[in-house]
């Protein structure tokens, strides 16, 4: 997927890019059934509530997941963020948040960018 120049200059105005249809949706039911199996895992990858057999966050799913792997490597994925900063992408982070709204410990939402930009 290469980005039309009238796209790129909305990454620069913007800073983000919309999709919602990049992905088919029997392709997005192929990563939501994957899911649940994941969540029923025993993994240190599976960060669960407190006190609770719930998954709160998976992370690196794409590790140990065939359906996430072909995600984290799909040129839809990568191509178009390639293009914008010009080198060959590396996965810095994959996570599946499960945490349900309302239920739960509290979640801090927050950007790594300061991490990234010190380190």
């Amino acid at each position: 997927m290469k980005l039309t120049p009238a796209q790129l200059a909305q990454f620069e105005r913007d800073g983000y890019l919309f999709f919602p249809s990049l992905f088919k949706p029997d392709e997005v039911k192929t990563l939501t059934d994957e899911v649940p199996r994941l969540y029923a895992m025993d993994r240190p990858e599976n960060v669960r509530e407190k006190g609770s057999r719930a998954v709160r966050t998976n992370f690196a799913a794409h590790l140990y997941s065939a359906p996430f792997a072909r995600l984290s490597r799909h040129p839809r994925m990568i191509e178009p963020v390639e293009q914008i900063f010009g080198e060959q992408l590396y996965m810095h982070q994959f996570k599946i948040n499960g945490k349900q709204a309302f239920d739960g410990d509290v979640w801090q939402w927050h950007q790594d960018y300061g991490t990234w930009l010190n380190d």
